[in-house]
């Protein structure tokens, strides 16, 4: 009988834990997750931010290599000194006090970091912008910000002084990074900086912010219409910080960025780097065939990703030394399950954690199980902090009952994803775009009153509470990790002379991670489709990954009651000649123009032949 009470405990534990398999996972995620919250609460009150933490970095870790970039080592020191100058000449300059915003226009750089570094430390927010827009949409980005004072690259002036007449109308000053510029309008920068002194500013000029101030401006294109400002306070750069924490990061970690720092997942790394006094090896522009000498190159451990880059590493061929690395930790959002599965067959037993959010959105997900394919686990210590909502499609809203309350998706059903607005949750929206950020929010979703983020996926939930990722709602499409707005890229096609009407979506593309852009197309009366001069507007105003891919050319567009393009029918229908009898056309890279698409063509797409 003693022996059977002191089995009985061991017996009962482990039925449990063949009841519920992750329950030891959940409790430590949920204990992860509330020290978070506990940190983040104590920071408030003491106001201390992410600066402070790289200042005590610089005091306690000297001389640790901080940025890792091509043949060069920076310290925390170095960081520190070299954004000091930065800020020095900031002030000197006169176009810069404490608090004014400033938008960064600039390249995957060690620069990038002491250029934010610098204004943090004057307490001013930042703007990032796209490196990769042009023309109207830079402008639109640049005064949604609302800043008067532009820092461009060496490399990208180009593209400003397209809108310069603009600008310099508008009373901005423009701060040139260029070795050489002599561009009436923009100033030298670089020269200011070189000259500035390396002491510290004084720390008065930052006694206004706190943690609820904004801290950084990113970009997105959320749910409709051109790229919206996302305001991330500096309690949030904190949450932000905490993605390699979560993942099992070391201090003595090496943290591999490949994608562009204006992209939230990638300055996370930058971060990140800050928090843990990790090392960041920082990489210009992704590149699928030095990834791993770059890997091995900088003893890297741990390796930020968008679905995308494990698909393209994946497609290349097979390498003897594909296993020799010393990465452990994979951590990022949008890889596929056969991608995964793939990977790790490939490149050896690396720990995935599958994470969701949006740099807009007030929470996040983590798949801390491993699921393959999942971005996270709802489990009961969660709450309603998030639920998924039936969607309709057609009509592009919630379903809701008699009461007008909004109905629950069950398991295995396809659901709006919805994370609740609170006091510890909240939703800061868009910079100066109150429209847009009210669209955001759907009220009385649950209970009459509640007010939830309407994050516009849509996820299916398993049995065992696994959340996975189906698509996106609304007018945007996510495509070479960068999420497309269709109405600005219908915008941009109706400036050709041709065509009248536009209607843009997103179609899927065997083997393609998110979906590849299409558009239907009317033509003005009397106008032959002029392939050429659409080609011109297409490359000369939308980055790469905006550009259609695909043409069909219609007698009219199908609109709702309310004047929207349907879409999904044409989604649907995707790019098949073989089954579409309106005129197609592929966007050919090598010919620089859009060409018939042909049965011979859209075979080479499907089977792999032609990469997109």
């Amino acid at each position: 009988m003693f022996l059977l009470w002191i089995a009985l405990p061991a017996v009962l534990c482990l039925a449990s834990l063949f009841r519920f398999p992750y329950f030891i996972q959940d409790v430590q995620h949920f204990i992860k997750k509330l020290t978070l919250v506990r940190r983040i609460s104590k920071f408030m009150q003491s106001n201390y931010t992410l600066l402070d933490r790289f200042l005590e970095r610089v005091e306690t870790h000297p001389h640790k290599p901080f940025i890792l970039f091509n043949d060069e080592t920076f310290t925390f020191k170095d960081a520190d000194e070299l954004s000091n100058k930065a800020a020095r000449a900031f002030l000197r300059s006169g176009c810069v006090k404490e608090g004014d915003t400033v938008t960064l226009f600039h390249r995957n750089e060690p620069m990038f970091v002491w250029l934010w570094l610098a204004l943090v430390k004057l307490g001013c927010p930042v703007a990032f912008l796209n490196y990769n827009i042009r023309s109207k949409s830079l402008l639109h980005c640049f005064n949604r910000s609302g800043a008067k004072t532009l820092v461009v690259g060496r490399d990208l002036q180009d593209a400003v002084e397209e809108v310069l007449p603009t600008l310099l109308e508008q009373r901005v000053t423009v701060l040139s990074l260029a070795d050489s510029c002599k561009t009436d309008g923009i100033k030298n920068f670089a020269d200011q900086m070189s000259e500035a002194s390396s002491e510290p500013v004084p720390k008065d000029l930052r006694s206004h912010v706190t943690l609820l101030s904004p801290g950084v401006y990113i970009y997105t294109s959320g749910t409709t219409g051109l790229p919206k400002a996302a305001v991330l306070t500096h309690s949030k750069l904190w949450t932000l910080s905490w993605l390699l924490e979560f993942g099992g990061g070391k201090s003595d970690d090496v943290l591999y960025v490949t994608l562009p720092l204006y992209h939230s997942v990638a300055f996370a790394g930058i971060v990140t780097g800050i928090t843990g006094g990790f090392t960041v090896a920082l990489k210009s522009k992704f590149s699928a065939s030095q990834f791993w000498d770059d890997c091995r190159r900088y003893n890297v451990t741990v390796i930020l990703y968008i679905g995308e880059i494990m698909r393209y590493l994946c497609n290349k061929p097979k390498k003897l030394n594909d296993r020799s690395h010393s990465v452990r930790i994979a951590i990022g959002t949008g890889m596929r399950a056969d991608v995964w599965r793939e990977f790790l067959r490939r490149f050896g037993n690396i720990r995935i954690v599958e994470s969701y959010g949006s740099t807009e959105g007030n929470f996040a997900l983590s798949n801390y199980v491993g699921k393959i394919g999942s971005i996270g686990r709802h489990t009961f210590l969660n709450g309603r902090l998030y639920g998924l909502i039936k969607y309709d499609v057609y009509n592009g809203e919630p379903v809701r009952d008699s009461s007008g309350l909004c109905v629950a998706a069950a398991k295995g059903e396809p659901g709006l994803l919805v994370s609740r607005i609170t006091q510890r949750a909240k939703f800061y929206g868009y910079l100066g775009d109150p429209e847009q950020t009210e669209k955001k929010k759907l009220y009385d979703v649950f209970e009459k009153g509640d007010v939830y983020f309407n994050t516009g996926d849509l996820m299916r939930m398993d049995e065992d509470n696994f959340l996975y990722f189906l698509d996106r709602t609304g007018d945007t499409f996510r495509c070479k990790g960068e999420n497309v707005a269709s109405t600005e890229v219908g915008d941009v096609m109706t400036l050709a002379h041709c065509i009248k009407e536009a209607c843009v979506y997103g179609v899927q593309v065997p083997g393609q991670e998110g979906r590849v852009g299409m558009a239907a197309l009317a033509l003005r009366d009397g106008q032959m489709f002029d392939s050429t001069d659409v080609w011109q507007h297409v490359k000369n105003l939308l980055p790469d990954y905006a550009r259609p891919r695909f043409l069909r050319i219609q007698s009219s567009l199908d609109v709702t009651g309310t004047f929207k393009h349907t879409k999904l029918k044409l989604m649907e229908e995707g790019f098949n000649p073989n089954q579409i009898t309106d005129t197609l056309y592929f966007l050919d890279k090598e010919a620089q123009n859009y060409v018939p698409l042909t049965s011979e063509i859209f075979n080479s797409i499907t089977s792999g032949e032609i990469q997109m």
